[in-house]
C-alpha cells in the first residue's frame, strides 16, 4: 500500500504546471507512443502475481483528441496468462485546465478492448482459457523531459490498476 501511495504522489508531482512555458498541444497529427510495466495486481484471472508489460499507441485526430491501440500481457509463473487488446480515444484536458506547461499532457479516455486469459493448475490437471470484449477505460499523465521522450503514468482497469514507463512523441 506504501508503493501505491508513493505512486499517486509521484504522479500528482509530474502534472503540476508552472507558468514558465507555453501549452502542450495535442492536435490533429500529434503522435505519442507508450511502453511500460503494470504494477499492482489483478487481470482476468484474479490472481494478484506476475508482472505486466503494455504499450500503447495514439494519433492526433483532432485538437485535444486522440485515438489508438492498446496490448497488454501479464505472465503467471506456473499458472496462466492475461492479455488485452484494442483501441481507445483520449480526450487531453490541458486547454481546458489551463495547464501552461508544456512538458505535462493530462488525459483520459475509453476503449473497446478485447481480454483473455488462460490457466493451467497442473496441480490438479485442470486447463482452460476465456476471451472477452469489454469496455476500458484510463487517466494519465505525461511529462517530457525532452521535447521527444518523457515518463508516464497512467491509471486503469485491465492487466494492472497503475502502468509507468516511458513514451515518445512523434
Amino acid at each position: 500500500m506504501r508503493k501505491f501511495h508513493f505512486s499517486i504522489l509521484l504522479i500528482l508531482g509530474l502534472l503540476v504546471g508552472t507558468e514558465s512555458f507555453a501549452q502542450m498541444a495535442v492536435d490533429k497529427g500529434s503522435k505519442f507512443l507508450n511502453a511500460g510495466i503494470g504494477l499492482g495486481g489483478w487481470g482476468g484471472i484474479g490472481y494478484s502475481g506476475g508482472l505486466g508489460f503494455g504499450a500503447s499507441f495514439e494519433l492526433g485526430v483532432a485538437k485535444n483528441i486522440t485515438v489508438g491501440g492498446v496490448g497488454a500481457f501479464r505472465g503467471y509463473s506456473g499458472v496462466g496468462s492475461y492479455y488485452s487488446i484494442g483501441a481507445r480515444g483520449s480526450y487531453h484536458f490541458n486547454e481546458i485546465l489551463s495547464l501552461a506547461n508544456d512538458k505535462v499532457d493530462l488525459y483520459a479516455g475509453l476503449g473497446l478492448i478485447y481480454s483473455g486469459w488462460s490457466w493451467n493448475e497442473s496441480f490438479v490437471g485442470f486447463r482452460g482459457s476465456y476471451g472477452g470484449i469489454g469496455l476500458g477505460g484510463h487517466l494519465g499523465g505525461r511529462y517530457f523531459f525532452s521535447d521527444k521522450i518523457g515518463g508516464f503514468a497512467e491509471a486503469g482497469f485491465g492487466v494492472a490498476p497503475l502502468q509507468l514507463g516511458v513514451t515518445f512523441k512523434f
